[in-house]
């Protein structure tokens, strides 16, 4: 009795086993990691959009009379598009809400100066970093022996107005060490620098590399200690989170870029 039940079993096993679906073939499990992938769509469509505010050369610079972009991740992105047969259709949006788009899907990619930062890593992936970079102050020249050595403390003074773009990792540095000196917000990155050369602001702390740029493009300001900023940070490229095809594709992308000298000879144009 107990060996026909064992028998019995065994039978009810075998029927259930050969009933049971076959696992996929390597083809057909790497044919569904890829289903979805902007490395696949992207071609296919022939369009890669591309999220960018414009407003930050030399990373990003929208011309309002022809509505065309340019800087150094805006050749970058047109590079990348062609590596994957697209053509860059390019996506306006502001710094409060580059992430959120492309964490939404509004574009595949956001470029145009961006930092990486925990909060923003929260929503997105980021690339392989394109630079390093840090919050350094720009003044107007007349008045930067007024400054000395330009510290925090020689700028946080009652009577000195800091100026800020809102929305972004300057403000949030801004109020996190400006405890004496005015901040003032100013909306449009595009004209904030002219408003410390007329006066009506003293000091702005931005990313190295904008006031390197900024420098060279206004000669009435300078600025300060670029090489040796108040703090760390790295650019890159922030791609929807989950895609980790195209995030790999576009790591080996910059990684190229950075060592046979294309993103060298962009950055030239612009900063030096």
């Amino acid at each position: 009795m107990k060996r026909a039940a064992t028998l019995s079993a065994l039978v009810c096993l075998l029927a259930i086993t050969a009933a049971a679906p076959a696992a996929p073939s390597a083809p057909a499990a790497r044919e569904s990691a890829h289903k979805g992938t902007l490395l696949d769509s992207v071609p296919k469509k022939g369009v890669l959009r591309v999220c960018t505010t414009g407003d930050y050369a030399p990373f990003t610079k929208l011309d309002p009379a022809d509505g065309t972009y340019t800087g150094v991740d805006i050749d970058m992105a047109r590079d990348l598009a062609k590596s994957l047969d697209a053509k860059p259709k390019f996506v306006a949006t502001t710094w409060a809400n580059l992430t959120k788009d492309v964490a939404s899907r509004r574009c595949d990619i956001g470029v145009g100066g961006v930092s990486i930062t925990l909060p923003r890593a929260r929503q997105v992936y980021f690339s392989e970093p394109t630079r390093e970079d840090g919050k350094t102050p720009v003044v107007r020249c007349a008045d930067k022996d007024k400054f000395g050595a330009g510290t925090l403390a020689d700028i946080d003074k009652p009577g000195t107005t800091v100026i800020v773009n809102p929305g972004g990792t300057n403000e949030q540095f801004a109020r996190a060490h400006i405890k004496q000196a005015t901040i003032k917000l100013h909306p449009e990155n595009t004209t904030i620098f002219q408003e410390i050369i007329d006066g009506r602001a003293d000091v702005m702390m931005t990313d190295a590399s904008e006031t390197l740029y900024q420098s060279k493009i206004h000669p009435e300001l300078c600025s300060l200690h670029p090489e040796k900023p108040f703090t760390f940070s790295e650019k890159a490229y922030a791609t929807p989170r989950g895609d980790d095809e195209f995030l790999e594709y576009a790591d080996q992308f910059v990684h190229l870029a950075k060592h046979d000298g294309t993103y060298a000879k962009y950055e030239a144009e612009w900063m030096k």
